[in-house]
């Protein structure tokens, strides 16, 4: 809450005029004096090594016109004002109203106080406010920062700066743009209440309102933040992002965007460390792959992306738990899914399960093989089953150890069943008649597919097959043993 009390603090400090004490001016040294009666007899011309003081507060300069009854007077040529022994500021020119204490300094203006230095060519200071102000551009430096604004003001009793108009601040590793910034000086911590930019070589960061440590390099951003480097961009209603670690988490519509690969991913949190190459996200997670024909949707609970820590580039990707996916001609289910780049592999673990076309293929585990950005081949064992649903009835079946499904474009052009091979399917006739029912079990089996129906069989080793016409089938004989149809799972584009 402390950067809205500052911000109170320094309004309450331009709008309430505070109770102003009556002092008295001294003159405590002046190698010359006397009275200029063409600036009034009120008026004394004060040359050489001039000093004046009121209160705790001395004014150097060397010479000045100081009224005795308006208590206003005007420094010329190295002035130097000291405030209670902490803040010292000079220019060529002072003019200063004893009465309001308010004093205006003109030509290479220049305020310290510990570390912090202040540069204008124009500045006001309330010595009752404590407040230092300048109209028309500034410069701050502490230690190794520096930060240029058009307007800015500094109340030096609470050690705080505040900066408005084209704020830009330099540091040795990162730069910040802003509209309107406050810099707490005693606890390094820079509050923003604007459309804000953080640039460093890595990345860019962006935030609406929140603030930067610049001690500790933990960054706040709120009201729609975002990190970005040249190929992934993370933005989110709120961020925390440390320098130091290089974390970074996301809260809220959190959209994580890849340009070079052309995806999506949206959720509701997201984390991500940088140094180790892992960002995670999760919470109402989707995903979406823009592709030059088709779009490929995905939801899971929790998504992770493994990149490369020096080109940003993506490695692996890890989806766990109800993971489903969509793209017009393939779609999919499983609890667990592994996409590695290097070896273009999709590997889908724990129940998966695919519809491509007419066909349903399970199995134990389900490897999907990407060549050219397309689908090559599938890879399901054990306990592979490929279910297609028969153009009028019933259903074609391949079931084995392992079956290699291959692709030719988005279509299944054939199929290799290695192990226990066996194979139900629905022979029919040019007319679509049905002629029978097929069963045949080998070693192995070449299925060959065109118009997305079974055409050839080849069968190899201990070879079976019995030709059943339809009406002597029995109960539940068109089946193999472990037949189960999960079209009523099948993930569908109104879910994403």
């Amino acid at each position: 809450m402390k950067h809205y009390i500052l911000a109170i603090l320094l309004l309450l400090s331009w709008g309430v005029s505070a109770q102003k004490s009556k002092t008295v001016i001294h003159i405590l040294n002046a190698d010359m004096a006397d009275y200029d009666e063409r600036l009034g007899k009120d008026v004394q011309r004060l040359i050489g090594n001039v000093v004046m003081r009121q209160d705790s507060t001395y004014f150097y300069s060397d010479s000045a016109y100081y009224n005795e009854k308006t208590k206003f007077f005007d420094g010329f040529g190295n002035v130097h004002i000291i405030v209670n022994d902490s803040v010292n500021i000079y220019s060529k020119l002072l003019k200063y109203n004893g009465e309001t204490k308010f004093a205006e300094l003109f030509h290479d203006v220049i305020l310290k106080d510990d570390s912090t230095v202040l540069k204008t060519q124009y500045m006001t200071y309330d010595r009752v406010k404590h407040l230092a102000t300048y109209p028309n551009k500034g410069t701050i430096t502490r230690n190794d920062k520096k930060l240029v604004s058009r307007k800015g003001y500094y109340r030096d009793d609470i050690k705080v700066l505040y900066f408005r108009k084209d704020v830009v601040g330099t540091m040795p590793d990162y730069k910040i743009v802003s509209d309107t910034l406050v810099y707490d000086t005693d606890n390094e911590i820079m509050y923003f209440y604007g459309p804000t930019n953080i640039y460093n070589k890595e990345n860019t960061l962006f935030g609406n309102y929140g603030w930067y440590n610049t001690e500790t390099e933990l960054a706040y951003l709120d009201r729609r933040a975002s990190l970005r480097n040249e190929k992934q961009t993370m933005t989110a209603d709120t961020m925390y992002y440390n320098k130091k670690t290089s974390y970074a988490k996301a809260l809220n519509d959190v959209i994580i965007e890849d340009t070079v690969n052309k995806g999506i991913l949206k959720g509701n949190y997201a984390e991500m460390w940088k140094d180790l190459g892992k960002c995670m996200i999760t919470n109402n997670l989707r995903g979406y792959y823009y592709e030059e024909t088709d779009t490929l949707f995905a939801k899971a609970d929790t998504l992770y992306i493994i990149f490369d820590t020096l080109t940003n580039d993506i490695q692996r990707i890890k989806a766990f738990y109800n993971v489903r996916f969509f793209r017009n001609d393939i779609q999919g289910k499983c609890d667990s899914l592994h996409y590695v780049v290097a070896d273009s592999t999709v590997y889908m673990r724990t129940k998966p399960v695919i519809w491509a076309e007419d066909s349903q293929l399970s199995g134990d585990s389900i490897n999907i093989h990407i060549r050219k950005k397309s689908i090559d081949k599938l890879l399901m064992r054990p306990n592979a089953f490929v279910i297609q649903q028969d153009s009028i009835d019933g259903f074609n079946q391949i079931k084995g150890k392992q079956i290699t499904t291959f692709f030719k474009g988005n279509d299944i052009d054939h199929m290799f069943n290695e192990g226990n091979a066996e194979t139900i399917y629905w022979l029919r006739d040019d007319d679509g008649s049905l002629i029978g029912v097929n069963f045949s079990q080998s070693a192995e089996m070449d299925i060959r597919i065109r118009n997305r129906q079974i055409s050839n069989i080849k069968y190899f080793k201990n070879i079976k097959e019995t030709l059943y016409p339809e009406e002597q089938l029995k109960d539940n004989m068109e089946y193999l043993n472990g037949f189960l149809w999960q079209e009523d799972i099948k993930p569908m584009r109104s879910e994403f």
